[in-house]
């Protein structure tokens, strides 16, 4: 089988460290089967769509909204441009979380912006009619809750996507362009215990108060997001495994 790519964008070692690990986890990839690469450490090299079944950007410390971006910024988001160029071009599946939404929806000519920004804890997640027959949902609750914790979220759809999960106070939670380059705003790889533990990397960060973060933590271990939104990378990856 060839091996997943996962593109880290994180520059905590920690935090980077522990998305591979969880992905790894959740995917049910054996070692080896998932690859990382430090997409915020140096410039990506091009992607041969015949080494990979499929790529995973994570989420970070940008914003595909900010308005004064580094040159560190620029450079990354151009490389993955080029790597959702490549999948809708039919030569790599894409699963983009969280900033790998925001980098997929601003490259396609979609909006990205702050007025749907969410705070760290659980939301409910809908399926579209096209999301209830989607095979990246394939065993998940029409409705579920998974975690958030995001400063910006898609307003406007890029051309051609087509929405596959919304919730209240962020209508845009899933879309999919073309046959294989997915997008979630939430977490699918977080759950309680993961979600508390990326809270306290990222306390100073922005996403909320430092003060409420004991608050936000319980909160989190009493919600009730299950293991559904996992869901998601198992059948990402037996799909385009199979493939």
């Amino acid at each position: 089988m060839k091996p997943f790519l996962h593109v880290s964008v994180r520059d905590h070692d920690g935090a980077a460290e522990a998305e591979f690990q969880t992905l790894l986890t959740l995917t049910g990839l054996p070692g080896g089967s998932l690859i990382q690469v430090r997409a915020e450490q140096a410039p990506l090299p091009m992607i041969d769509p015949d080494d990979f079944a499929g790529v995973i950007i994570g989420g970070g410390q940008f914003n595909a909204s900010d308005e004064d971006k580094s040159d560190t910024q620029v450079r990354v988001e151009a490389d993955l441009g080029r790597l959702v160029d490549a999948a809708l071009a039919g030569g790599v599946p894409l699963l983009g979380l969280c900033y790998g939404l925001g980098v997929v929806t601003s490259h396609l000519g979609g909006v990205v912006d702050r007025q749907y920004g969410e705070g760290a804890g659980a939301v409910a997640v809908t399926l579209t009619e096209a999301g209830l027959v989607d095979p990246l949902f394939e065993g998940l609750a029409p409705s579920f809750r998974a975690f958030t914790g995001h400063k910006e979220a898609c307003a406007e759809l890029p051309p051609g996507a087509v929405l596959l999960a919304s919730g209240t106070a962020c209508p845009v939670q899933a879309f999919r362009v073309g046959e294989n380059v997915y997008v979630t705003q939430f977490h699918p790889e977080l759950d309680a215990e993961r979600l508390v533990a990326r809270m306290a990397i990222y306390a100073d960060a922005g996403y909320f108060d430092p003060a409420d973060f004991e608050t936000l933590s319980t909160q989190a271990r009493s919600s009730d997001v299950g293991d559904q939104p996992a869901l998601i990378l198992a059948n990402f990856v037996a799909r385009f495994a199979q493939a």
